[in-house]
């Protein structure tokens, strides 16, 4: 619960969050009322998400100064689990704006000005942030490189231009976070804060996705984007890529997310074994042991990776660095157990689990999107191939 103290800034705290597990398990049933028609539409989400703002969601990591409270790795875990097994496009939009208040709480980049501004207009409306990092030719910044985006000083302040895409949220953003760098010989790179209505700003409708269909997770383009001087702080290269890899904890719970759309799979293969009685059988098909194999299969997975998820989420709350480092490879491993529980369940079903309109066919397509969220397998794959060949040295 929020600290009813007045902070050391003398903000008055937020209002309560309930995490608890009834409230999240009512937030999970009013999303999954109407996942499928978001889903099927593609268009933005606009009342889920207003019900996840009711809720207080949307202001989870805004630091204590700002009024908020501390937001553990384990709770955020067990808050986008909950989002995903409703709607995952409401809960990836959900993490994205999360992560980027966790993000200042861990380092303060924000003007104090904007932010604070940010944190009292979360009180009255759903305040979206995401940071837009992505680029048609550049790929994935984890991946390296620079960035075609590229932002330059002016006598008030700095000019925006480029495009990015895959930009998550993108028609319902307030504020885009653009990742761009400076024109120097040894460029700064940075966040470019930009409030979301700007018009320089285009929405660019590509995204006509497998999964995540409500994401918006569109292209933008950035055209003389306008902004004071302290809405970019860049740093070089180097620090860039440390600040990246020490704040690899919330990441984590984006594999939580994908394990609520497993559990939503779940719950539908277990209610339709009870419910579907064959003519042959004579009684449900929960009662034979190949169902229940089946059933056993699906929750081993799903139990393989919460222990995952959890375990390594409890150890990075208390402190423990080699926690964060495994954060990457535990995002590989829950995300194929994932994967591999909604495959069985479909793969059970036969043709019916694959036809448009069926709920595991929209879970099949949506748990899919867990493959391409950094780091994606083959990186953390190399990355932690390198570390265990680093511990036998050459003789």
């Amino acid at each position: 619960m929020t600290d009813t103290t007045v902070n050391a800034l003398g903000t008055d705290p937020l209002p309560a969050v309930d995490t608890s597990p009834a409230a999240l398990a009512a937030l999970t049933t009013q999303l999954a009322a109407t996942a499928e028609e978001i889903d099927r539409a593609a268009e933005f989400p606009w009342k889920p998400i207003q019900k996840v703002h009711d809720a207080g969601i949307l202001t989870l990591g805004i630091a204590p100064r700002y009024g908020g409270r501390e937001l553990s790795t384990t709770e955020s875990a067990r808050v986008l689990q909950a989002l995903g097994q409703g709607d995952p496009s409401v809960a990836l939009l959900t993490a994205m704006t999360v992560f980027q208040h966790l993000s200042q709480a861990r380092r303060a980049w924000w003007p104090e000005y904007l932010y604070r501004k940010v944190v009292a207009d979360s009180l009255e409306r759903p305040v979206l942030i995401n940071a837009i990092r992505a680029e048609p030719e550049l790929g994935a910044p984890a991946r390296g490189g620079l960035p075609a985006t590229k932002v330059k000083r002016t006598a008030h302040g700095w000019l925006l231009n480029g495009h990015k895409g895959y930009g998550t949220g993108s028609e319902g953003l307030a504020y885009h976070a653009v990742w761009a760098a400076t024109e120097d010989d040894e460029p700064l790179l940075g966040h470019v804060i930009v409030p979301g209505d700007d018009p320089g700003i285009e929405i660019v409708r590509t995204w006509d996705h497998f999964g995540l269909r409500a994401s918006s997770t569109h292209d933008v383009i950035y055209r003389d984007v306008e902004v004071p001087y302290e809405h970019f702080r860049g740093v070089t290269a180097a620090q860039a890529k440390e600040e990246a890899a020490a704040f690899s904890g919330p990441g984590l719970a984006v594999s939580a997310l994908y394990l609520g759309v497993a559990r939503a799979a779940q719950e539908f293969f277990l209610r339709f074994a009870h419910e579907r009685i064959p003519t042959t059988l004579g009684r449900p098909i929960a009662t034979t042991e190949r169902i229940q194999t089946i059933a056993g299969e699906i929750e081993a997975q799903l139990v393989q990776a919460e222990e995952i998820v959890y375990g390594l989420a409890a150890r990075i709350d208390a402190g423990d660095e080699d926690a964060l480092k495994r954060a990457l490879i535990a995002k590989l491993l829950a995300t194929r157990s994932a994967v591999t529980a909604v495959q069985t369940a479909v793969t059970s079903l036969g043709n019916a689990g694959l036809t448009r309109h069926h709920p595991l066919e929209r879970h099949l397509r949506d748990v899919q999107c867990s493959r391409v969220h950094p780091p994606q397998d083959d990186a953390a794959l190399i990355a932690f191939g390198r570390q265990a060949l680093a511990r036998v040295a050459p003789h």
